[in-house]
C-alpha cells in the first residue's frame, strides 16, 4: 500500500496528469493490473493511464521523485510480465491508439497502444503492412522494441527494420524525437534493446504492399513427427524470401476445422504463408507437400488479417503461461528426435514446442546494423508452457527449460530478448543481445545512468573505466 506521503503526491499528481490514476482499493484497480499472462500477479503503487506523451512525462517525473520504480505496459502481452510490478507506478499507454497512415509514402505513425490487429486494419485498407507478431494481440512497442518475429520478416525485415522513427520519452522527463538523423545512436539501441531506454510514446513504420497472400495449417499425427521436422528442414532451407514456415509439436484445438480425431490430440503442425499469387504459393509448396502428405490440409488464400488470427485457438484466454527460447545454427536428427521426446511429455497438453525458420531479408541484414545481433541463426525454437490457473508451475517451467536443453548442440548463443523469462539471470540476457551488448550499454549509460527503466530484460549501464564502481 501507498505511504501517506505518496498518497498525498498522487493528489498532487491529479492537477497535472489528464489521464486515469488508480491506486490500490480503487474501482478498476485489479483489472487495470492484469495481464495476459494469468501467472502474473503484482500489484503497483499507482496506475497512471496515459492520455498522450505529456502524461508519460509527468508520470516519469513523478516517479523519480517519489523514488519509485516503473514499469511499461503497452500491450500487456509480456510473458515475463514486465508490464507490472510490486510497490512500482504503472505508467500504462494503453490508450495511445491514434494512427496516420501515408499511402503514398508507404509509412504509418502509430501510437504505442495499438495492438497489431489494430495496426494491420489500419494499413490494410491501403493493401499494406509492416512485419507485426504472429498474434495479432500482441502489442505493437514490445515487440517492436525487442526486434520483432512475424510472418512478413523473410519478406521485409523483422519490425525493428522497419522502424523509421519514434517518440520517446527519456528517464529525465525528456522527450525526444529519434531517427537515423536525430540521436541515430539511441535509434541504433531502440532497434533490439527493448525497454532499456525509455518510454516510446509513437512509431513510424515503413510499410510494404501485402495483397495476395496463400496459406494455413498442415497437420500430421504425432508418430510422424520425425518425418515432418525432417522435411520442414529440408525444404525451409532453400524456401524463397516469401514463404514463412513455421513447424510445431501442439495438442489440436476443438475446432469444426480440426477433424474429430485429431481434436485434443498431439500433432506436429506446420504452418507455411506465401505472399504473393496462389499460382506462385503452390509452385513454392509442392516440394513440402510432396516430402510429407498432410493429414489435415487447412491452406487457402487469404488476407492478412486472417493470417494474423491463425494462431487463435491455440492459445486458451486466462492461461498461466512460461516461456523460454534459443536461437539455433541447425537441427539435426538428434536434436529432432529429443525435441519430439520432451514434447510428448509435457505435463499440460496445451504446452507447445514452435520452430520458425529464419533468413530472407532479415537474415541479411548485418549484426551490427541494429541492436538485434542474431541475424545468421537459422531457426528460433520458442519454448511455451502454459497450464491452467491454480495448477502448481513447477513441473511446466522444468519442462519448459528441459525443452530448451534439448536443442543444445545446435544453440546459436542466446535466445529472443522477448521470450527470455524473468528468472533467467543476467548471464542469458547478456547473451540475448549478443555482440551488440557492450556498445548498448555504453548507451544505456548515456540516456539512462541510473537504470530507472530496469523491469525489463535488462541492460546495465557501463560503468566508465576507472571509476572503481563494480
Amino acid at each position: 500500500m501507498m505511504t501517506a506521503l505518496t498518497r498525498s503526491a498522487a493528489d498532487r499528481l491529479r492537477t497535472d496528469f489528464r489521464g486515469l490514476l488508480i491506486l490500490p482499493g480503487d474501482e478498476g484497480y485489479d483489472a487495470a493490473r492484469a495481464v495476459w499472462n494469468g501467472a502474473i500477479d503484482r500489484r503497483p503503487a499507482l496506475i497512471a493511464m496515459a492520455s498522450g506523451t505529456c502524461d508519460v512525462v509527468t508520470a516519469v517525473r513523478f516517479a523519480r521523485e517519489q523514488g519509485l520504480p516503473v514499469s511499461i505496459r503497452g500491450g500487456g502481452h509480456s510473458a515475463a510480465g514486465f508490464a507490472v510490478a510490486d510497490d512500482a507506478l504503472m505508467i500504462d499507454v494503453s490508450a495511445l491508439k491514434e494512427i496516420l497512415v501515408n499511402p503514398a509514402a508507404r509509412t504509418a505513425v502509430a501510437g504505442s497502444g495499438l495492438r497489431w490487429r489494430e495496426l494491420d486494419a489500419a494499413t490494410q485498407a491501403y493493401g499494406l503492412a509492416t512485419t507485426g507478431g504472429v498474434d495479432g494481440t500482441t502489442g505493437i512497442a514490445g515487440l517492436t522494441l525487442g526486434g520483432g518475429l512475424g510472418w512478413l520478416d523473410r519478406l521485409a525485415g523483422l519490425a525493428c527494420d522497419n522502424l523509421l522513427g519514434a517518440k520517446l520519452v527519456t528517464a529525465d522527463g525528456q522527450v525526444l524525437e529519434v531517427s537515423d538523423g536525430n540521436h541515430p545512436d539511441l535509434f541504433w539501441a531502440l532497434r533490439g534493446g527493448g525497454g532499456n531506454f525509455g518510454v516510446v510514446t509513437s512509431f513510424t513504420y515503413r510499410l510494404h504492399p501485402v495483397t495476395e497472400v496463400y496459406g494455413g495449417l498442415l497437420g500430421y499425427p504425432a508418430d510422424r513427427a520425425a518425418e515432418v521436422l525432417q522435411a520442414f528442414r529440408e525444404i525451409s532451407a532453400d524456401a524463397p524470401d516469401r514463404l514463412a514456415l513455421y513447424a510445431g509439436l501442439v495438442t489440436a484445438p476443438p475446432t469444426p476445422l480440426v477433424p474429430e480425431h485429431l481434436r485434443g490430440q498431439r500433432v506436429v503442425g506446420l504452418i507455411p504463408i506465401y505472399f504473393g499469387a496462389a499460382e506462385d504459393a503452390a509452385r513454392a509448396l509442392a516440394p513440402l507437400l510432396a516430402a510429407s502428405a498432410p493429414a489435415l490440409d487447412l491452406t487457402k488464400p487469404m488476407s492478412y488479417q486472417e493470417v494474423q488470427r491463425l494462431v487463435d485457438g491455440f492459445i486458451p484466454p486466462a492461461m498461466h503461461h512460461y516461456y523460454t527460447s534459443e536461437w539455433l545454427h541447425g537441427l539435426d536428427d538428434q536434436t529432432i528426435g529429443e525435441l519430439i521426446a520432451t514434447a510428448a511429455h509435457a505435463p499440460s497438453p496445451v504446452s507447445a514446442i514452435i520452430l520458425k525458420r529464419m533468413g530472407g531479408v532479415a537474415g541479411r541484414v548485418p549484426a551490427d546494423a541494429t541492436a538485434f545481433w542474431y541475424r545468421d541463426v537459422a531457426y528460433h525454437l520458442d519454448i511455451h508452457a502454459q497450464w491452467t490457473p491454480g495448477n502448481p508451475p513447477g513441473a511446466h517451467i522444468a519442462w519448459a527449460r528441459a525443452a530448451r536443453q534439448a536443442a543444445r548442440r545446435d544453440w546459436a548463443g542466446g535466445g529472443y530478448v522477448n521470450f527470455i523469462a524473468a528468472d533467467e539471470g543476467p548471464d542469458r540476457v547478456r547473451a540475448a543481445y549478443g555482440g551488440n551488448y557492450p556498445r548498448l550499454a555504453r548507451i544505456k549509460a548515456a540516456y539512462d545512468p541510473d537504470n530507472f527503466f530496469r523491469l525489463n530484460n535488462n541492460i546495465r549501464p557501463a560503468v566508465p573505466a576507472g571509476n572503481g564502481r563494480k
